[in-house]
């Protein structure tokens, strides 16, 4: 029995502080949600984590930029109805026009529509979606992705030009298309029939890249999802998991207490000796 060394008092604070310290660990566990309290829990899957939050991060960008360009194709789509609608009738004008039985004077009529017609067109091939031109001849890019060697990856589509050899004879500026007479109407009919040809292509075309652009749109939610499943299984604490040790630690650092207390009172036996 000795006094100046209590190697049960020492070993007792020694695990006390042990439990104490996973008992805080613990508590922060369920407080923050995260199965990486701090970095040395696991410092590999931390780094693994800030990869995928990049990678979450890229994808929803993505995602957003897929949605952009598919509204930016439902605009295109609805101002083309528009002209869809404007050329049918520019061509039951120019059919009207080419009755033998109108006069020059009843084409005038038929005329003036045609013309307001033919500036709507012109008008729509001007249209802009955030600044940039609905209609024109370049090709669109929108960024779905980037491999693991950092190339972005890029789905393009083609434009659609209002202001085209299809389509420019019928606008205001510059136009020779007119149903002021039977045979300017016969030769407006022609070039109708062939403008509506190639909106219809156009139009397609159109519903084509939105199909695309929501097909892109869905495998970036399900790579989101499943990016977000492995992330979660690497820092999100299982709560009933840890509830269990958190219980146990807290028995633990009371029960560490009391024999710390005990442990403490053994020298007080040799002082008993000493005074017998």
């Amino acid at each position: 029995m000795i006094i100046n060394t209590n190697m049960g008092s020492a070993t007792a604070a020694r695990i006390l502080a042990n439990n104490t310290a996973s008992l805080q660990k613990s508590l922060k566990r369920l407080s923050t949600g995260s199965r990486i309290a701090d970095l040395q829990d696991d410092a590999a899957g931390a780094a693994v984590a800030q990869k995928h939050s990049a990678q979450l991060a890229r994808i929803n960008a993505s995602r957003a930029n897929v949605g952009n360009m598919i509204s930016f194709a439902q605009t295109q789509d609805g101002y083309m109805e528009k002209v869809a609608g404007a050329l049918e009738r520019m061509s039951e004008l120019a059919m009207l026009a080419t009755d033998e039985t109108k006069s020059d004077t009843d084409r005038a009529l038929y005329q003036k529509e045609f013309l307001e017609l033919q500036e709507f067109i012109d008008d729509v091939s001007d249209k802009e979606f955030n600044g940039t031109n609905l209609f024109s001849s370049s090709h669109l890019t929108v960024t779905v992705g980037v491999t693991g060697a950092g190339v972005a990856t890029n789905v393009t589509f083609a434009g659609s030009d209002l202001t085209g050899s299809n389509y420019e004879p019928l606008t205001k500026a510059g136009s020779t298309f007119a149903v002021s007479s039977a045979a300017s109407a016969a030769a407006s009919l022609t070039r109708i029939q062939t403008s509506i040809s190639a909106l219809a292509s156009d139009r397609a075309q159109v519903g084509a890249n939105i199909s695309r652009l929501e097909s892109e749109r869905a495998s970036l939610a399900i790579l989101r999802d499943n990016i977000s499943q492995a992330r979660s299984r690497i820092i999100d604490v299982d709560v009933a998991e840890e509830s269990a040790n958190f219980a146990r630690q807290q028995i633990l650092v009371q029960s560490g207490t009391a024999m710390l207390a005990q442990a403490n009172l053994i020298p007080q036996a040799a002082l008993r000796l000493i005074g017998g």
